[in-house]
Parts: C-alpha cells; sequence; structure tokens
C-alpha cells in the first residue's frame, strides 16, 4: 500500500497513523535539513502532541538548502510529507508509526524565493535547523564565522539570489522587519555545544556583513535557544524499505529507523511562543550546557573513540564493536576518567548509569548503525566532541591518553588503508587534504596534529605530542586491536 493521504484508512489497521485531521493542521514551524534524525526527533515529539489534540497549529514545512534534497522533496511529495518511523528494539521487535506533523517540502536551489516566503509567513513562529555540526561555518581554531567561504562571499555580493542557510534566514528576517513582523525564533538542533548561542553568532556575523543596520536589529530582537538531541539514527536502507514493506505492507520509499531510547532538553527561550513540547516528554530547562557537555563528550565523542579504532579492527558494524569486551572496557575508561571529570554537575542524571547506558544503546544489534557512518566527516567532530576534553584534562593535570589515541586511531583511519591492505574511503569535506597530510604519518609522526585549523597548538604540548606519537607507533606496528589491550591495561 503507497503511503499517501489516501491510504491512511487503510495503512491504519496495521500501523498506527496520525489519528488527527491532517487536513486542520497550519504551519508554525519551517524546518532546515529534513534528514533522517529530523523526521525521527523533532517532527516525532510534534506528532505525538498533535495524536494528543494539541500543537495543531504547529506543523512543519520542510526545506532543503543543498542540491541532493531535491530527492527529498520528490519522496515527500509523492508521500504527501508522511513516512513511517520504525523503532528497533533490542530484542528483535518493533514499533512503527506513520508521522503526519510534517506538511510539505520546498527545495531551496530550486525556488529560493519560496523558501523565504515560506519563513516569512507571519504563520511561522520558529525556524528550526539540523544542517550537521560542519553547517554552521566556524573555523575550529579562531571561534569566528568565515566569511570568505566561496558560498557565503557569493551570498554576500549585492543582489545575489541566497543560496546558503545563513542567506536564506537573514533575507526572510529582513522581510519581516520590512513588513513589520515579528521575528521567529531560530532553534539549532544540531551537535554543537552551545547551539543556540552559535547559531546566535552566525546569523548575526552572516547579517551584519550583508546589511549592518539588520545585523543589529537580528542581535537584539531573534531568540536562539539552546538545546541537546540525542536519538542514534542511522541512513536509511533498502533492508529498511524492504521490511516496512514485508513486514507492515508499507510502500515507503524513504522510512526512518531508529532506537527506542529519545531524548531532547531544550532551553525555555522563545519570542513567540513554542508547542507545549513538555507534554510530549521534552525536558525544557533554564540551562542546557550540563545536559549538553555530557552528550557530547561522552555518547558523541565515545562514536568517535569506538569508530576508527573499530574499522581498523574489522568491524564494519557498530553494535559489533559494543559488543566486544575490550572495546566496551575502553569506551567506558574513556568516559569515566577522561570525559566525565570535564562535566559540571548534570541536575537529574546518574553519570554512571548514563555512561553503562550508552555501552548497551551502541550494543543494539538491531539499529545496524554503521561504523562508516560514524567515521564520517571528523574534521567537523573530533574538534567540536574530543579536543575540548584534551584541553581540559591537560589544563587540570588529568589523564588524557586514551583521547590522544582515538586521535592517532584518526590519524591511522586518514591513511585511506586498513590492516588488510584493503582501500579506506574517507569521507569528510577536506578529506583530500587529510589523507594526503596522513600518509606522511611514518615518516612525519606530527604530520596530522600539525594541522593548526584542526588541531590549534595542541602540537606543541609535549605531553600530549608523545602520548599521541605513541599511540599512533603502536597502531603501525601491532594493529589496533593490540594497541588498544595496552591502553585498557595501563
Amino acid at each position: 500500500m503507497p503511503l499517501t493521504t489516501a491510504n491512511l484508512a487503510e495503512i491504519g489497521r496495521d500501523v498506527p497513523v496520525p489519528s488527527y485531521d491532517r487536513a486542520q493542521v497550519t504551519p508554525g514551524i519551517v524546518h532546515l535539513g529534513v534528514g533522517g534524525f529530523h523526521r525521527a526527533h523533532q517532527a516525532m515529539y510534534l506528532d505525538r502532541l498533535m495524536n494528543d489534540g494539541k500543537a495543531l497549529d504547529w506543523g512543519i514545512r520542510g526545506i532543503g538548502v543543498l542540491p541532493h534534497d531535491a530527492r527529498m522533496k520528490e519522496v515527500m511529495d509523492a508521500q504527501d510529507g508522511l513516512y513511517t518511523l520504525v523503532l528497533k528494539d533490542p530484542d528483535g521487535s518493533r514499533e512503527p508509526r506513520v508521522i503526519g506533523s510534517i506538511l510539505d517540502f520546498l527545495h531551496a536551489p530550486a525556488d529560493p524565493d519560496a523558501a523565504v516566503e515560506a519563513m516569512a509567513d507571519p504563520r511561522i513562529r520558529i525556524v528550526s535547523l539540523t544542517v550537521t555540526e560542519g553547517g554552521y561555518n566556524i573555523d575550529a581554531v579562531t571561534g569566528e564565522f568565515v566569511l570568505d567561504a566561496p558560498e557565503v562571499a557569493a551570498d554576500l555580493a549585492d543582489g545575489a539570489v541566497p543560496g546558503t542557510t545563513f542567506g536564506l534566514v537573514t533575507e526572510a528576517l529582513r522581510r519581516r522587519r520590512d513588513r513589520g513582523v515579528p521575528p521567529f525564533t531560530v532553534m539549532s538542533c544540531d551537535n554543537v555545544q552551545g547551539n543556540g548561542h552559535v547559531a546566535h553568532q552566525v546569523f548575526v556575523a552572516f547579517a551584519r556583513a550583508k546589511d549592518a543596520e539588520l545585523g543589529a536589529w537580528i542581535d537584539a530582537n531573534v531568540r536562539f535557544p539552546n538545546c541537546m538531541v540525542d536519538r542514534i539514527t542511522p541512513g536509511t536502507t533498502d533492508d529498511d524499505r524492504a521490511e516496512v514493506r514485508e513486514r507492515f505492507g508499507v510502500e515507503d520509499a524513504w522510512p526512518v529507523v531508529c532506537e527506542p531510547f529519545v531524548q531532547w532538553v531544550l532551553e525555555d527561550d522563545f519570542g513567540l511562543g513554542r508547542p507545549p513540547y513538555e507534554d510530549a516528554g521534552v525536558q525544557v530547562v533554564d540551562d542546557v550546557e550540563p545536559y549538553e557537555l555530557m552528550k557530547l563528550r561522552l555518547l558523541n565523542a565515545s562514536h568517535q573513540a569506538l569508530c576508527y579504532f573499530g574499522h581498523l579492527a574489522g568491524y564494519r558494524l557498530v553494535h559489533e564493536v559494543a559488543q566486544d569486551p575490550l572495546f566496551a572496557d575502553f569506551l567506558l575508561q574513556y568516559m569515566e576518567r577522561e570525559g566525565s571529570p570535564t562535566l559540571p554537575p548534570v541536575p537529574g542524571i546518574d553519570l554512571d548509569a548514563y555512561r553503562h547506558e550508552l555501552v548497551h544503546r551502541f550494543s543494539n544489534g538491531e539499529v545496524r548503525d554503521t561504523v562508516a557512518r560514524l567515521c564520517n566527516e571528523s574534521s567537523d567532530r573530533i574538534p567540536k566532541w574530543l579536543l575540548p576534553v584534551v584541553r581540559e584534562q591537560i589544563a587540570t593535570g588529568g589523564e588524557f591518553f586514551r583521547a590522544a589515541a582515538v586521535v592517532a586511531s584518526w590519524a591511522r583511519y586518514a591513511e585511506g588503508v586498513d590492516e588488510q591492505g584493503e582501500p579506506i574511503e574517507v569521507s569528510d569535506r577536506i578529506a583530500d587534504r587529510l589523507v594526503a597530510t596522513a600518509r606522511r604519518n611514518r615518516e612525519e609522526p606530527t604530520a596530522f596534529i600539525a594541522d593548526r585549523t584542526l588541531f590549534g597548538d595542541l602540537v606543541d604540548d609535549e605531553a600530549f605530542v608523545a602520548e599521541y606519537t605513541g599511540a599512533l607507533a603502536s597502531l603501525h606496528a601491532k594493529g589496533a586491536r593490540a594497541t588498544l589491550e595496552e591502553i585498557v591495561a595501563r
């Protein structure tokens, strides 16, 4: 049965479908970056509210900013914005539900003005973002917005048609200001420390460069709440599509699969109101930072800790790595001895239980998350998730040799050849540069960490260099598994 509005009643005999009349839902949110995570997380929470008869004036209009988002538009148009969300429990059971909170999808490259007007619509009170960690155009060393990036420079040119997230959102805010419409709230939902503060910084920086007066207006009037989001959501595969079709009888071109666990901690800072998220299980708080740092430095950094070592050791699925006692011990040691000491108190959280729960979540064999997904875009992830732990531990005299070894495992992985001599496909925005540098590892052991745009001044720290080069030498001489065994035994 094709997944469309017309077929919902039939599909609903076997799979839970929206209990609300979608024709009565009006838009209140525009979301940029509609991928698997947004559909497993923010859109799911809204659908949960709508099924309770709430938030029917907070429907989502999706916008794709990248050329390849054209495929998502095709699917969402054909399916009336509907999709199947499937929770994969560790015991093999499945919990499907058709989600209906996304009303439509616009492809900004095909019609930039329509995308801008969607956000300029007075009914829109929130513009939310999942544009990835690298989507904020921040220099990893200076922390400044990069104005001379080619796409940004093109958007800043006089008379330019906006093409970036920054250009589109800023133009929408300009139109609202000029029309006397109050500005929407910008809600970043990306894995970036202080994501609301970062979003504030980058949009104001762009707007000031475009129009100083407009930049000042955005700085003074637009709200940018912080939040922490969490749900492991692997990329959709053909096997997932086949399972939805064969197990549930639904023909869905782009279902979403994820783990049962979900968390959203959200700062209550909205200019034009918000849905009653707390009624759907969101933790609405005054200060997100403790939860955010916990997630970034334990969950996200642990993903980095397992993926390069795991790939080099021959694993291709995350649960296989996490179920290996050696890797589980390594992750728990990193979290307890290096990540956790850098955290402020986290209200209501038992950190020891949280650490063990993470390993349990990583071990869910039904999710079938890939090691390759976690290895992607490392140059955006390691500097944001792992290196802050290294720096804080150096500053306080704490242990950091495990984190240094993770950096070494990335450098070894980036050489592009595994321990069996098979090629590794390095997927990163600066992959060519990383691979070229990493292939000098044996002759110049510090070549990789000498890239100050990624590592800052860590190459000048003798203790870090010693731990890093020691781990790298071990990886070359003994391999990933033997290296980990020595680290765990220290």
